[in-house]
């Protein structure tokens, strides 16, 4: 059970750095095998050729400097010493020189690749008996090598190529130049997909909220054409079928609107008594339940967007609930301006500020920028409030939470709903919580 747990906390923690993009991912998909194959290629290079080389080569020159060494030792004469070091330069490319009375150096700088002091120092540990030391930095194009004589030190300057294989870098410039290049090739085309995408995502998340995107045309890889011209099609599909429902909305207001206004006229005529006043009072509320479901059912229509200062907007609304008896407190700056639907977030405000002056007797609306962009829209009232596990049923069309209120009372439960379908309509959102004037709290949160 250890180790499977051990591996899924290890997933976790890999999937929690990996890239959460398209972009990223995408690129990771091409970048990621062709390192690893990048890697691999140069170790396998590194190991099974150039090291190889290099070693073969060390070998080679560790043999004929102690070859040299060995003939010194032989004869140290001045006259013989002369002969090798012109045979050694003529024929092994080797400068030898001796230096009397000296002692080889206590330290030594090491190269950057440590396989190439390795190499050269294993080679020299199996050839010679002396104590040796070498230097593979100080001079770019040669390695210092250095053998304790008797007569003191003997040094002898070989060319690099004699000890290791000189190009290896020139194969890692080549292997990085071209992992750049296919790099940024990867990141020009997968950049022009992920656009076509995000063009995509863009136009639907503007159609949900209203606005027409008469720009957007099909573009990409022939899946993302595919699926661009499917969205078409379906926003095509939406809007006809709003346009139906909204033509069908205004017969049915007609229809409906020409016997209320005969009973009306009729009423109006009749001799005035208790029992036409109450039928007066009836038609009312009938006509006013027949204006929240058209409401209701009619979202936004075909209104546009417009930009509107919010202030403005809140006091008309506020205006009804001072009328209806409610203290309502405004506080908005006068210059906040959001891109909405004027008469829709109208319709939506005001039943929330209407509904909390129903139920409340002190209302307070703030209007305010959101940091993380976008502004919100707070009404809060004084009344009994909604117990918290009922917000979301309060939200659902004819819902009525006080289930032994008077059904005669103004209002079919459509204040929430359509206050919500609004914000939705927006692409934002509504959501309801504890006041701390006591009461409820619902917050209008509309993007940016």
């Amino acid at each position: 059970m250890r180790p499977r747990l051990t591996a899924r906390i290890l997933a976790r923690w890999i999937k929690r750095r990996l890239p959460t993009s398209l972009f990223g991912r995408s690129l990771l998909i091409i970048i990621l095998p062709v390192a690893l194959m990048q890697v691999a290629v140069t170790w396998v290079f590194f190991d099974a050729h150039w090291e190889t080389v290099t070693s073969r080569l060390s070998e080679g020159l560790a043999g004929d400097v102690a070859w040299a060494v060995e003939s010194y030792q032989d004869d140290p004469s001045p006259t013989a010493f002369a002969r090798l070091s012109t045979r050694a330069e003529e024929s092994l490319s080797l400068s030898i020189a001796l230096q009397p009375g000296r002692t080889l150096p206590e330290r030594r700088r090491y190269a950057l690749f440590a396989v190439l002091d390795r190499s050269i120092e294993r080679a020299l540990s199996e050839r010679l008996d002396a104590p040796f030391w070498f230097d593979t930095t100080r001079y770019p194009a040669y390695v210092d090598i250095r053998v304790q004589v008797d007569e003191g030190v003997l040094r002898i300057l070989a060319p690099r190529d004699r000890a290791y294989a000189t190009q290896g870098h020139i194969f890692l410039l080549w292997m990085i130049v071209a992992t750049i290049l296919l790099t940024a090739v990867a990141i020009l085309f997968i950049r022009n997909q992920v656009r076509a995408i995000e063009r995509l995502a863009d136009a639907a998340d503007s159609f949900g909220r209203g606005l027409d995107e008469a720009g957007f045309k099909p573009h990409g890889a022939r899946e993302v054409r595919k699926a661009a011209h499917a969205f078409l099609a379906m926003k095509s599909r939406i809007q006809r079928h709003i346009d139906q429902r909204t033509a069908l909305l205004a017969s049915v207001s007609h229809d409906l609107r020409t016997p209320l206004t005969r009973l009306k006229l009729e009423l109006a005529l009749a001799e005035p008594n208790s029992r036409t006043a109450e039928m007066k009072r009836d038609l009312a509320e009938m006509e006013h339940m027949i204006d929240e479901y058209l409401a209701f059912a009619r979202g936004e229509g075909g209104e546009a967007v417009e930009t509107v200062h919010l202030r403005s907007l809140i006091d008309e609304v506020s205006e009804g609930a001072v009328r209806a008896g409610a203290q309502v407190r405004v506080a908005a700056d006068p210059e906040l301006t959001a891109a909405v639907r004027p008469s829709a977030l109208k319709r939506a405000l005001s039943n929330l500020v209407m509904n909390a002056a129903v139920h409340g007797e002190h209302v307070e609306v703030a209007a305010r920028t959101r940091p993380a962009g976008g502004v919100e829209i707070v009404v809060d009232d004084d009344g009994p409030g909604i117990p918290p596990d009922r917000y979301e049923e309060a939200f659902k069309a004819f819902s009525r939470l006080d289930e032994a209120r008077n059904q005669n009372e103004k209002g079919v439960g459509l204040g929430l709903a359509i206050a919500r379908d609004v914000a939705r309509g927006h692409g934002g959102d509504v959501e309801l919580g504890p006041s701390p004037l006591g009461g409820l709290r619902a917050v209008v949160r509309l993007p940016g």
